[in-house]
């Protein structure tokens, strides 16, 4: 009804965009419906028209710690909006929203109350004489002694304006019992809908504004909030889409919802939880230590502890998610689409922290005992991260487990533990613009110059030089031996995107020549051509010949041509659980990230490669057609993970073996490629294995390196090719038996200086005592001989030493007897050790070291006996 009713106002309805933010390093998540239309408000990018409505998907973590704890805190939700970038203002704004409520809804009027930023006498006079809300309805915020208001929408410097958000009165039965109970109060009785946000001024964060020259309306309203006043239910937990996941909640755990306020918590909190981590693992977004990535595994944790805490056993969470797919796949098909995978990464994540949480739930009872043992409040820094580092739990999952018994933690503590863990320090941080991205050259060029790629079947192209950058400023011309940035109205040169590597080549003048090194995609739709000045000068305006490295492309073609044999060929051989998670296509090889959740066999491997050999003998025809997204979707074309397309789209066939959405350059047909070779499969991530392999020429030159390898390891080896394995495992023989006779021989000699040493045994205060050297033996030898003398000696301590390629061995041994008359074993290698510049110990039985210093072997023996001495004292 919303999209439909401003669509009536001539906006463009757009679908959600993803949650994860694309150039906007500000973000971790998309947490507003204008987040992913930051560039249409700066003016960085021109929108595909000044009036635009969506229903956008959003995560916001901020208030996280009360999610369960009220009925009316989520991570995720939906948020309405419509915007415009330099059209309609105020008085549009205010009056379609009071329209859509009132009419379209048909929300009673009386109940509404707008309220206003105090200073904003503009949007008053609207409300009170167009629209015909009395004065006394509409409430004016102002800001606090911090100069903070609910009612300015402001974030650091950059557009920043006022606000004017609609209340609905849902009654005395939700408020607070207050004769001051009004708009504004905490309580439950007057939610807001509605907020508009009038853009119109720049402000340079310390209070100072000025006027817009274009004025942005940015209107946000809570879909779930909008559904508990239409649905007149209690809470968000009570319309019809989240009612049901609770419901389920509640069938697993085998509890009912509202007769128990701590079970409630628990209900409320997964609800919640397993609707946010399906959005984003539909999304692409993966369990991890860092990022987003974190913010997912915090969620998936926290639901599934819960779910200990509410009695449900096993892996729960894949079961919850199907009710959240089929309560939002109308309006988000690609939760259908990828719902094996989802189920698959929410299991895995739940498994792995299945195994790690009990053990971790013990240690941390072992430490709030010895807290309260102590009588402290506070867990250290170190525990914290021994927790999160070892067992896995998230630093807020351990506060929210300690706060529940009134503890806390030194989250500065916790913080030092992981600075000190780090190996690499973080890198400075740049300098970023109102969008957080990093500020550029780039940001300078106006946002109407566009660039588009002509090179699918032209290698050179004529095109008109458009802007010429520095590396830090936009100039009118580039000379000979100046780096920089060239941007044309049209381009044969492909931009690196979609894992294709980028086109390099030489851009030819009338009065200069540019060597190109990379082409990359800048905001906008423009594409820079990087390089230097190699002759004479490049002006904006000149007419540009532009040449690509034909060779490179072409190599680049077959190897990006064979990723999509490959992705096909997985999910034949591995199931349709595959999909593509990244990759990495240049002209030497091709790398392939995956979705797979285990190492693959070599018979899975052989039966990949030899696929994609069978297809590339049958010379496949290659075809590419551009339609409608929609069309594309019906062709079973598979779609990039995560990637956002417009509404159309560039669809890439192989006969009738592979179709896949992609806009880069590949062969025309698959005998091109002539040859495929895996190198690799490895893991890279939780759940996405990688492959690199080779194509065509690259192939036939890693079989020659090979042959060269044999042919060498043949003569070396002074036989034939054909014959190296049976000569090896000769050898290997023949080895065998030389270190069979080398110990024999060793052992001979060791029995030769039992007869020698045994004439050194001196008697200390009626305990036997041999302090020998012997020549040439290592330690395992040491450790027999002295076996073999402690057995000869009867009651008594041997200690041996003896040097070997420049280091020293030293072993002690004492029978029970001599034990029993005070000999220790351990303490008589600590002090004879440092005498060979080395250190040691061990039991009161047996001890061993080692040292650098043979010359000091005679001070160790004689160090010995002194100490042996002390020992056996009477």
């Amino acid at each position: 009804m919303f999209l439909e009713f401003f669509e009536s106002k001539d906006h463009l309805a757009a679908k959600s965009f993803s949650l994860v933010p694309h150039n906007d390093n500000s973000l971790l998540l998309i947490n507003a419906g204008m987040a992913p239309l930051k560039p249409y408000f700066t003016g960085q990018e021109i929108p595909p028209r000044r009036r635009m409505t969506t229903c956008q998907k959003c995560i916001r973590t901020g208030d996280i710690e009360n999610v369960g704890k009220t009925a009316r805190h989520l991570t995720f939700f939906e948020m309405l909006g419509n915007f415009s970038f330099g059209d309609y203002f105020k008085k549009e704004a205010i009056a379609w929203s009071w329209e859509f409520l009132t009419k379209v809804l048909e929300l009673d009027p009386e109940r509404l109350y707008p309220s206003i930023y105090g200073e904003d006498e503009e949007a008053f006079e609207i409300w009170t004489k167009d629209i015909g809300v009395p004065a006394e309805k509409i409430t004016r915020f102002y800001r606090d002694e911090n100069g903070e208001c609910d009612n300015f929408w402001e974030h650091g410097a950059g557009p920043c304006g006022p606000c004017s958000e609609i209340y609905y009165d849902r009654g005395e039965k939700y408020g607070c019992k207050s004769p001051d109970c009004k708009v504004g109060c905490d309580c439950d009785r007057f939610m807001e809908v509605w907020n508009n946000v009038f853009t119109q001024f720049d402000g340079d964060g310390k209070g100072h504004y000025t006027e817009l020259e274009n004025k942005n309306i940015d209107t946000g309203m809570g879909l779930e909030r909008l559904a508990v006043v239409m649905q007149d239910v209690d809470s968000v937990f009570d319309i019809d889409t989240m009612k049901a996941i609770r419901d389920k909640v509640c069938e697993l755990c085998g509890k009912t919802y509202q007769t128990d306020e701590l079970s409630d918590i628990s209900i409320r909190l997964i609800t919640d939880h397993i609707r946010s981590a399906t959005f984003m693992v539909s999304d692409g977004i993966m369990p991890s230590n860092e990022g987003r990535g974190y913010v997912l595994r915090r969620l998936i944790r926290r639901a599934a502890r819960h779910g200990r805490m509410l009695g449900i056993e096993g892996t729960f969470l894949a079961k919850l998610s199907e009710t959240v797919i089929s309560e939002s796949k109308d309006g988000y098909p690609e939760l259908e689409e990828k719902k094996d995978f989802i189920f698959r990464v929410l299991t895995q994540e739940e498994e792995k922290f299945n195994k790690t949480i009990d053990q971790g739930l013990n240690i941390l009872a072992e430490m709030q005992a010895e807290m309260e043992e102590a009588g402290k409040k506070t867990l250290s820094g170190a525990d914290a991260f021994k927790l999160y580092d070892t067992y896995g739990f998230p630093i807020d999952l351990t506060a929210e487990i300690l706060e529940e018994k009134g503890l806390n933690i030194d989250h500065e503590g916790f913080g030092a533990a992981m600075q000190e863990q780090r190996t690499k320090a973080r890198k400075a941080r740049k300098t970023t613009n109102y969008m957080g991205a990093d500020v550029t050259v780039y940001e300078s060029i106006d946002p109407s110059v566009t660039t588009e790629f002509v090179g699918y079947d032209r290698y050179t192209h004529q095109s008109e030089i458009i802007v010429l950058t520095t590396e830090d400023e936009l100039t009118e011309a580039l000379t000979e031996g100046e780096n920089g940035t060239v941007i044309v109205k049209e381009t044969p040169f492909y931009a690196t995107m979609g894992g294709q590597n980028a086109d390099t080549g030489v851009i030819r003048t009338k009065d200069g020549e540019f060597l190109v090194k990379d082409t990359v995609k800048l905001s906008g739709g423009k594409a820079g051509h990087i390089g230097t000045v190699v002759k004479g000068m490049v002006k904006v305006g000149d007419l540009a010949e532009l040449s690509i490295d034909q060779e490179k492309r072409l190599a680049i073609g077959k190897n990006h041509s064979a990723t999509h044999l490959l992705q096909k060929a997985l999910r034949e051989v591995l199931g349709t659980h595959v999909e593509q998670a990244g990759s990495d296509v240049n002209e030497d090889r091709l790398r392939f990230d995956f979705t797979h959740f285990s190492a693959m066999t070599p018979e899975e491997l052989a039966k990949t490669e030899a696929i994609v050999n069978q297809k590339i003998e049958e010379n496949l025809p290659v075809k590419t057609a551009v339609m409608s997204l929609e069309e594309a979707k019906k062709t079973g074309a598979m779609a990039l993970f995560g990637e956002k397309y417009g509404e159309s789209v560039r669809v890439v066939t192989m006969g009738d073996f592979s179709t896949e959405l992609c806009g880069g350059t590949h062969v025309s047909n698959t005998g091109s490629i002539m040859a495929f070779k895996i190198l690799s499969e490895t893991g890279v991530a939780a759940g996405v294995r990688r492959i690199e392999a080779l194509t065509s020429k690259a192939v036939f030159e890693y079989y020659d390196k090979l042959e060269d390898t044999l042919n060498q390891a043949a003569k070396a080896l002074k036989t034939n090719p054909a014959s190296v394995l049976e000569k090896i495992q000769h050898l290997q023989t023949e080895l065998k038996a030389l270190q069979s006779e080398n110990e024999s021989l060793k052992s001979k000699a060791a029995q030769d200086a039992l007869g020698d040493v045994m004439d050194q045994v001196v008697e200390v205060n009626g305990v036997k005592l041999l302090a020998a050297v012997v020549d040439d033996v290592d330690m395992n030898g040491l450790r027999d001989l002295s076996d073999q003398l402690k057995a000869k000696l009867g009651d008594g301590m041997v200690l041996l030493a003896s040097a070997k390629d420049g280091k020293v061995s030293l072993v002690a041994m004492a029978t029970e007897g001599a034990m029993k008359q005070g000999a220790h074993a351990g303490n008589l290698i600590k002090t004879v050790a440092a005498k060979v510049g080395g250190g040691g110990g061990g039991r009161p039985n047996m001890a061993q070291a080692g040292g650098k210093n043979p010359a000091g072997i005679p001070d160790a023996i004689a160090a010995a006996k002194e100490a042996f001495a002390l020992q056996v004292e009477k």
